[in-house]
């Protein structure tokens, strides 16, 4: 576990921290409604802000929480306070400042965490924002981090009143001293209703300078107070025996102009000798009303499209599924809109996300509702439609508009939809069942040319039901560490000595077995575990790897496959260099496998990864080369190490003349660019030779060895065993076994 390092600032940071009186008995409920909206826009189980101090931390507001450790040395925010972006760990089982910190290992059981800085007005960080979930998670997006930076400002307004609450119980000296940094409107006043103070923002808010004002009576700013107003004020903070402020109605201000603004006011008792003062908070009632618009707008609307959410388009569709009167609900999915992102920007992926809303919203009536479902979807819920023929008009309209022509960049642009409907009553009444079905069709739909629709069957249902099953056995997998990794053994074909092995995962299920990657690896990959269990197989790999250069070769080299996620997740290059970092492994010990198809889908993320990770020293494969593309230029452009020849592509040469040759062909040209040729498949005698005629480097296959755990591997690949490999290798193919 790494603990927090110490900010710079420190004691300055805890000087600042002091002034708002807040500890783990007095926290502040007007942050209440923050943490529980954040909780709600997040989908997170925990929310809280988090406030940092010297050895011990304290929630300010808190939703979700349970009994756990406060100390500053275990807390996630006090990492969060170090940096200036949100601080995000995906699964910290994973992470190497976190997976054995008792938060993760103990009842608490963090696996995912996102945490915004909360800062004073002087920068100082204080706490952190956060959101906290004992499930990981493989993406927290650029889009959720900036409305999780939102939110925290919105903190950080809140505790600035608290601040002067806590500046005027002390003295007026030090609640002046507070109040010229603060961007609130400051006044405070005596028992007569004289101005005794004002700070910057006051001057700025009411467009006159304190000299002209201090002294005066209040009335020339709030034409409704008066000595009566403030005596009152005092008179029952005198009597209550609770310490905060009072909010007062709205009020009117006056300028030095003459022209009214609408405020709110909130005093607070200080101390000023004998005699209390009264300080006024003063908030502009347009700003506080924006800021509960903010929040009703980050709760409730898309802030790319402008449309509806998810949770506020189903609320409306419960308004119309009365189940008295039919309604149609469409599923529009966009296509290629990741390569749109990736090929001009995500700035301008938003650009184009909201010209479609509009176009949406236009070719709609104005009983119907349109929202966005999540990052390629939309939905259109038309009231009164039960026709089925209908609803599938209007879905073709909706993807007409979708495919209308779009200006950006200098260029046009034209997106294709699929559309799944669903119909209420036919298809249930209930809003969340009516929107998944209509989902469940969209996905039907994409399995079609685009702009094709598909309507709703119980099929659909029944498949999901079934995908959902096996989706949760999979995180139970997880969970109860039945996913295990079996190494394959890797061989110089030049004198059969072992170079490696390569990772492959298999499920140890409780009713059914071992399973093989067929059996789950697809719904695995597209599952969002993907990304959690491939970094699992890094750790788990690189640490046997290290047991293996030690016991069995001392340049052993460990072959890890990757998932596409893992590149989406934007800590790849981080998380293998702590692996190897932490095992004490050289690149070289690390060879990270991907296939020609998956870098293709999204080049623009990968290749910048790929080559970073090759200057780290790690070595590079395409793996399954000439099952894809099979593109000559891929194998210039990236930074490759080994090519891996597939299976079948070695066995169609060596049945024919004209594969053997483009095979013999592939094998020449890698070795000009100094990449190593490794065959898999390798199940006889004959491919082995066959695989040293055209001149491949390595081999792995069933012949070599088959994928077996890690103690069969360390048996069968003993020292007493190495010495002989490559004489019982040679004799094993002398006799064509």
């Amino acid at each position: 576990m790494r603990c927090p390092s110490a900010l710079p600032d420190e004691r300055e940071r805890l000087e600042a921290l002091a002034q708002y009186g807040l500890t783990s008995e007095r926290p502040l409920p007007s942050l209440d409604p923050v943490v529980q909206i954040a909780a709600h826009v997040f989908d997170a189980p925990v929310a809280a802000v988090n406030m940092i101090g010297r050895d011990e931390v304290f929630f300010a507001a808190s939703t979700g929480v349970g009994a756990c450790d406060m100390g500053r040395d275990v807390s996630f925010c006090a990492h969060a306070i170090t940096q200036d972006d949100v601080l995000v760990v995906e699964d910290a089982r994973i992470d190497a400042r976190f997976h054995d910190n008792p938060l993760v290992t103990g009842p608490a059981q963090i696996r995912f965490y996102a945490g915004a800085p909360v800062r004073s007005p002087e920068g100082h960080a204080l706490g952190a924002l956060c959101v906290i979930d004992s499930r990981p998670r493989g993406f927290f997006s650029g889009e959720e981090r900036a409305r999780l930076k939102e939110m925290a400002k919105l903190v950080s307004d809140r505790l600035e009143l608290r601040r002067l609450e806590v500046a005027g119980q002390d003295s007026l000296r030090a609640f002046e001293k507070i109040a010229l940094t603060s961007p609130n409107a400051i006044l405070c006043l005596d028992r007569a209703a004289i101005v005794t103070a004002m700070n910057p923002a006051a001057e700025a808010a009411f467009g006159c300078e304190a000299a002209g004002s201090v002294g005066k009576g209040v009335e020339q700013l709030l034409p409704a107070w008066g000595e009566s107003t403030v005596r009152a004020r005092l008179a029952r903070e005198d009597r209550s025996c609770k310490p905060g402020v009072e909010a007062s109605e709205d009020l009117i201000g006056l300028r030095a102009d003459g022209s009214r603004f609408p405020l709110e006011v909130v005093s607070s008792s200080i101390a000023a000798g004998e005699e209390p003062n009264l300080m006024l908070v003063l908030r502009d009632v347009a700003e506080q009303r924006h800021q509960e618009d903010e929040l009703f707008r980050l709760a409730n609307f898309d802030p790319v499209s402008g449309l509806p959410n998810r949770q506020m388009f189903e609320t409306r569709l419960g308004d119309l599924a009365d189940g008295e009167r039919p309604v149609a609900v469409l599923a529009i999915g966009l296509a290629r809109l990741q390569e749109i992102n990736d090929t001009l920007g995500r700035d301008s992926g938003d650009a184009i996300l909201g010209k479609i809303a509009q176009r949406l919203s236009s070719s709609l009536r104005g009983s119907d509702v349109v929202g966005r479902l999540g990052s390629d979807e939309f939905g259109i819920c038309l009231a009164g439609v039960g026709d089925p023929l209908r609803a599938s008009e209007a879905a073709a309209v909706a993807m007409a508009a979708v495919g209308q022509p779009i200006w950006a960049e200098g260029g046009e642009i034209r997106l294709e939809a699929y559309a799944g409907i669903a119909l209420c009553p036919s298809h249930g009444s209930d809003p969340a069942e009516l929107l998944g079905n209509a989902s469940l069709a969209l996905q039907e739909a994409r399995k079609g040319v685009a702009g094709g629709s598909s309507l709703f069957v119980p099929a659909l249902r029944m498949h999901a039901v079934a995908r959902r099953k096996f989706d949760a056995e999979l995180h139970r997998a997880v969970e109860r560490e039945e996913l295990q990794l079996y190494y394959q053994p890797q061989v110089r074909l030049s004198d059969g000595r072992l170079t490696g092995a390569e990772a492959l995962l298999r499920w140890n299920h409780p009713e059914r077995g071992v399973l093989s990657p067929a059996a789950f690896l697809p719904a695995l990959e597209a599952s969002s575990l993907s990304a959690v269990v491939g970094n699992w197989i890094i750790d788990k790999a690189c640490a046997q790897a290290a047991v293996w250069r030690r016991a069995l070769a001392p340049d052993f080299r460990i072959s890890i496959n990757l998932f596409a996620a893992q590149f989406r997740c934007g800590r790849l290059r981080a998380i293998v260099n702590e692996a190897m970092e932490r095992y004490g492994l050289p690149g070289g010990a690390v060879e990270l496998e991907i296939t020609e198809t998956t870098v293709l889908d999204d080049e623009a993320l990968f290749l910048p990864l790929l080559e970073g990770l090759s200057e780290d020293g790690v070595q590079i494969a395409f793996d399954d080369f000439g099952t894809g593309f099979a593109s000559l230029s891929l194998l210039a452009r990236y930074p490759l190490t080994h090519l891996k020849i597939d299976k079948s592509f070695v066995q169609k040469a060596f049945s024919s003349d004209r594969d053997r040759a483009i095979v013999e062909a592939i094998t020449r040209l890698a070795h000009e660019l100094r990449l190593e040729v490794i065959a898999e498949g390798v199940e006889s005698a004959r491919y082995l030779q066959f695989c040293k005629d055209i001149g491949c480097d390595e081999a792995q296959g069933f012949f070599i060895g088959r994928p077996a755990p890690p103690a069969q591997f360390s048996a069968a690949w003993s020292s007493a065993h190495l010495a002989s490999a490559p004489r019982s290798l040679a004799a094993r193919a002398a006799r064509g076994a």
